[in-house]
């Protein structure tokens, strides 16, 4: 089952646990516009962290904060999904179709 946090020392332990490190989507990533964030795993079989470059934690959760966003995680795999808070919020009142188009 797939909890959500907005923790950002549970955010951090859970990615770095599975080998993961925050990064941003290669072609938002210009100048001082950090982009659209991700969790990557490189050392993951189908990863597609070819389109990512990895950032800092600052810059990660920066961007996290600015954007009101929540982590939807599988604590035991590595399944994860960036999502907005209001997305999370409507989540965690039972709309699991929430943010699905």
């Amino acid at each position: 089952m797939a909890e959500v946090t907005t923790d950002h020392d549970t955010i951090r332990k859970w990615t770095e646990s599975h080998g993961g490190k925050p990064a941003a989507v290669r072609r938002t990533h210009q100048g001082g516009d950090v982009g659209i964030i991700r969790v990557m795993f490189p050392d993951a079989p189908q990863s597609e962290h070819d389109s990512l470059v990895e950032i800092t934690w600052d810059e990660f959760f920066k961007e996290f904060e600015q954007r009101q966003l929540a982590l939807l995680y599988d604590k035991d795999g590595m399944f994860n999904k960036i999502v907005g808070r209001d997305t999370a919020e409507r989540r965690a009142h039972g709309d699991h179709d929430a943010a699905r188009h």
